[in-house]
């Protein structure tokens, strides 16, 4: 499984990094043909004071491609809104395909 993580308009810290690949890691188990994650971790409002933290995650497998994105005051928090959101997908994705075979 080949993980990329970006950031835009920041760097992220270790802790950060390490946290969101401890994460990743676990999506081995709910789906065992993933190919490739892209995570993307960003600033927005940059004009403003307030900046909300986004993160997007994108999960490719054979023949189909998966995509979230959360917004909230924390990259943590963000992310792991997220990640819940895509864990769902692939879920739902896999039952399908049990389904069928």
């Amino acid at each position: 499984m080949n993980v990329q993580i970006q950031t835009v308009h920041f760097d992220a810290d270790q802790k950060l990094i390490d946290y969101v690949n401890a994460k990743i890691e676990k999506l081995q188990t709910f789906h065992d043909r993933i190919v490739g994650v892209e995570v993307y971790l960003k600033l927005d409002n940059l004009s403003q004071q307030v900046r909300d933290k986004i993160a997007e995650i994108k999960v490719h497998v054979p023949k189909h491609s998966f995509f979230v994105k959360h917004a909230s005051k924390t990259f943590e928090e963000s992310f792991g809104l997220a990640f819940d959101s895509m864990v769902n997908q692939v879920k739902r994705q896999k039952g399908k395909l049990a389904a069928v075979a």
